[in-house]
Parts: C-alpha cells; sequence; structure tokens
C-alpha cells in the first residue's frame, strides 16, 4: 500500500494562521498536520507516500527535506504551475506510484481516529476498486450509497443539485465523505478527468461502470479548515 496525502490547497479559511505558509505546515499541539498525517500513514505501514505542493511551494520542498524516517520515502508532486484540485492532482501524483499498487488517499486538513492499519488490512484482504472513508451526513454536499453501500451519486441538500451514478440514487442513504480513502490500480487506470477537476467528479464517472464503497466511520472527525478547527482538536 502506498500513499499520497492532498497538501496542495491554498488554505484562506485558515488566515490568519495562513498568512506565512500553506494550509499543511499550520501546527497543532506542536506540529505540522503534515507531519502528522505522515506519522499516521507510516504507522499503518505505508512506507511512500507522494505529497502534492502548490501553495509556498518551496518552503513546502524544505519542510519536507526536513522530515527524515527511516525507511520512508517521501515524494512530492509539483503543482506550482497549476492548483489542479484533487482530481487533477491524483492525475498528476500517478506516475510516481508503482505501477499495481493501491494508494491511500489522505487530506491534509482533517482530524479522526480512525484506524488507519485496520481499513488497510480489510481492504488487503479484499481489495476493491476504490473505497471511500464516510460518516453520518451532516448536510450540504453529500455522497449517496445504496445497495451493498456502493456510491449511487453525490447531491447538495442546501441547492437540489444531483449527479447521479446509479439507478438507486433516489432510494439510496445520504453520508458526508471524510476525505480519506483508498483507491485500487484501476481506479488510477480509469481516470477520464483532464486538468483542474475533482475528485468526487471523478468518483461520480466510474461509479456508473465500477463498484466504489463506502466504509462507515463514527469516530472523532475536525475538518481543519479554520482557526477556531484547529482549537477545537487542539
Amino acid at each position: 500500500m502506498e500513499g499520497m496525502i492532498f497538501a496542495a490547497g491554498l488554505g484562506t479559511r485558515l488566515r490568519p494562521l495562513t498568512n506565512d505558509r500553506p494550509k499543511a505546515l499550520v501546527v497543532l499541539n506542536g506540529k505540522t498536520l503534515l507531519l502528522r498525517c505522515i506519522e499516521r500513514m507510516v504507522n499503518a505501514g505505508v512506507k511512500r507516500i507522494v505529497i502534492n505542493i502548490h501553495h509556498f511551494a518551496e518552503l513546502m520542498r524544505s519542510e519536507i527535506a526536513k522530515i527524515d524516517i527511516p525507511g520512508v520515502e517521501l515524494i512530492i508532486s509539483d503543482e506550482s504551475d497549476m492548483l489542479l484540485d484533487t482530481g487533477g492532482g491524483l492525475k498528476r501524483a500517478a506516475q510516481y506510484f508503482t505501477k499495481g499498487e493501491p494508494v491511500l488517499i489522505h487530506n491534509v486538513d482533517i482530524y479522526t481516529e480512525l484506524d488507519l492499519a485496520k481499513l488497510i488490512s480489510e481492504y488487503e484482504a479484499s481489495p476493491k476498486h476504490a473505497v471511500m472513508v464516510i460518516r453520518k451526513s451532516v448536510g450540504g454536499r453529500v455522497l449517496k450509497f445504496g445497495n451493498a453501500m456502493k456510491l449511487s451519486g453525490w447531491m447538495n441538500t442546501e441547492t437540489g443539485e444531483e449527479k447521479v451514478s446509479r439507478s438507486d440514487f433516489y432510494e439510496a442513504d445520504t453520508y458526508s465523505f471524510c476525505g480519506i480513502h483508498i483507491v485500487g490500480p484501476s481506479f488510477i487506470e480509469n481516470i477520464s478527468g483532464s486538468g483542474v477537476f475533482s475528485i468526487i467528479d471523478e468518483y461520480i464517472a466510474q461509479a456508473k461502470q465500477f463498484d466504489v464503497e463506502g466504509y462507515m466511520y463514527d469516530g472523532v472527525f475536525v475538518d481543519l479548515g479554520t482557526p477556531q478547527a484547529i482549537a477545537q482538536a487542539e
């Protein structure tokens, strides 16, 4: 199992904490969000991690170079020329993954107590096209999972906008995405988006043909997108 950390975002909601650094280098209880994410992945057995960078790219390069964990390879996927969003970021980073290996993806700006080692172990015992970690819906932009917890689409509960992947969409239950997922080799090989695009849109597109499964998580979750959320996590 290899890994990727989405760390290229601008972190505008985190200002003023991001006035002089990217959100990945915001500090939570003495450690940057990036280092916390790396350590969680390494503790779960991931030894090769791709990190995408854009905002304060040179500062990110410098900080990543300082991280020395024996047996762990950290690879930079450079988006300093253009921020590619999550889907575009994964597509560019695909060149760095070992062919045939699944990839654990983790947003840098979330806090959970999810057992990543267990998630990986369960995936490896029964490999899937892709697995998305989800929790009970809190409204807004949600994912819908139907029969056997297969992704059937996306909707915005506030505007009514819908993106339908499967026929059971209207009977399916709503969940919120936790920003942690595992994509199998077949998912990466079938990426159809180009340029700047969201990985959620890629999931919706691929779910029309392949099974994308939900992995339920009901533990602590904090979106570290604001200074108030950092304080809450601390």
